[in-house]
């Protein structure tokens, strides 16, 4: 029967690591920001969210998610917003051609799997929203551009808006309150850049204490210092940002990164009650950081840290052996370095001997608090694949 036809389209989508944070709403129904910002969309080998999308009349059910082999609750705001607009420009769609397909009615049922823990702190809600939007607009052959669904990717979550395009990715805050000029725009692709690197220190898998969605709004509610970092130091750093990366300048990129970093965690600890996303071992990253750059004389190195304590540093491969390499020194044998990149990376022990003098506590702390690490660098945006998660017969594909 042609009605019981299972339409499918899959992607994958990449996370993103800010480093000018996105932190506070202006208005929580449509997220939008209080202040715009800046990130870096990392490898999709290392770190990504795969969704499948589907739709067919033989499903009986209603709307449902599957995330990782366990059911998700589709109900809320923010997921059904994102099916709503998707249908509407579906709609569209279908109204206009009458030979489209009539599938903007049709229950959904979406697979998605991400290669990373989810609710660790490591951006999954971004490439799980990306991933799911633009899975949908594939399954509904959208016309629509990533900036176009960036507006709607948002509404699941914020900073997904970002893991719309690869490379250096701004979010530009807004000023309307429908949030029709609130959307993502690339600042340089992949290619302008690409010897971008980050190690991702995983500090802790367990889920956060306080949830970013709650911690903004205290933190807006309640910080004397979060007005100005919004309105005076955000803006002024967005500019230099954007700058340092048409420049290529990782002086300027570093120090930004690890100032807005500060200024984004100073304004959690001004919250009341005070929120504290970092712990000893993150203070620890930030130790070693500091001690890196100061051999080499200039920053090679910078660490940033978004709604939890995994450290994420960024630096240029050409400085691989000094920085990765001497945190392999430094940690030891960790889940992660056995990546092919890992593998090849000598372990940079004599700077680590001269580091461990000065700063012998915080290396200690990080092989003890450091649970695994990821090596990876800049890469793409979200990537159509025939890879899908559901069958022909609108079942989850079991895993071998």
């Amino acid at each position: 029967m042609a009605d019981s036809q299972i339409y499918l389209a899959s992607t994958t989508a990449p996370v993103n690591i800010a480093v000018i944070k996105y932190w506070g709403k202006r208005d929580p129904k449509f997220n939008l920001p209080t202040n715009s910002s800046l990130s870096v969309t990392l490898a999709q080998s290392d770190l990504r969210t795969h969704t499948t999308a589907s739709c067919s009349a033989s499903y009986k059910t209603s709307d449902s998610l599957l995330l990782n082999g366990q059911d998700q609750d589709v109900s809320g705001a923010r997921t059904q917003a994102c099916f709503r607009e998707l249908r509407s420009l579906r709609q569209k769609l279908e109204d206009s051609d009458s030979s489209v397909p009539k599938i903007s009615t049709l229950p959904l049922k979406i697979v998605s799997e991400n290669n990373f823990p989810t609710a660790a702190g490591l951006a999954s809600s971004a490439a799980g929203f990306a991933a799911l939007v633009r899975a949908i607009a594939n399954l509904y052959e959208l016309k629509e551009d990533p900036t176009d669904l960036s507006r709607i990717a948002r509404q699941g979550s914020g900073s997904a808006c970002r893991s719309l395009f690869g490379g250096y990715v701004g979010w530009q805050k807004g000023e309307q309150q429908d949030g029709s000029d609130s959307f993502a725009y690339q600042v340089a692709p992949a290619s302008h850049w690409p010897q971008m690197r980050a190690l991702i220190l995983v500090v802790s898998a367990a889920k956060k204490g306080v949830s970013s969605t709650t911690g903004m709004q205290t933190t807006v509610a309640t910080s004397s210092l979060f007005p100005s970092r919004a309105n005076e130091t955000v803006p002024r750093r967005m500019k230099e940002m954007e700058k340092a990366v048409q420049e290529k300048d990782f002086e300027t990129f570093g120090k930004v990164t690890m100032m807005d970093s500060n200024s984004f965690h100073a304004t959690c600890l001004d919250t009341y009650p005070p929120i504290f996303y970092l712990n000893d071992v993150s203070r620890a990253a930030i130790k070693v950081v500091e001690s890196i750059n100061a051999a080499a004389g200039k920053i090679i190195a910078a660490y940033t840290f978004d709604a939890g304590p995994n450290a994420v540093i960024y630096y240029l491969e050409e400085n691989e052996k000094e920085v990765a390499g001497l945190f392999k020194a430094a940690i030891g044998e960790k889940d992660g370095w056995g990546v092919e990149r890992g593998q090849k990376l000598d372990a940079n022990s004599a700077a680590y001997e001269s580091v461990a003098k000065e700063a012998q506590v915080a290396v200690d702390l990080l092989k003890e608090g450091v649970s695994r690490v990821i090596l990876t660098g800049v890469g793409e945006g979200p990537i159509k694949t025939e890879e899908h998660l559901i069958d022909a017969k609108g079942e989850p594909v079991k895993k071998a």
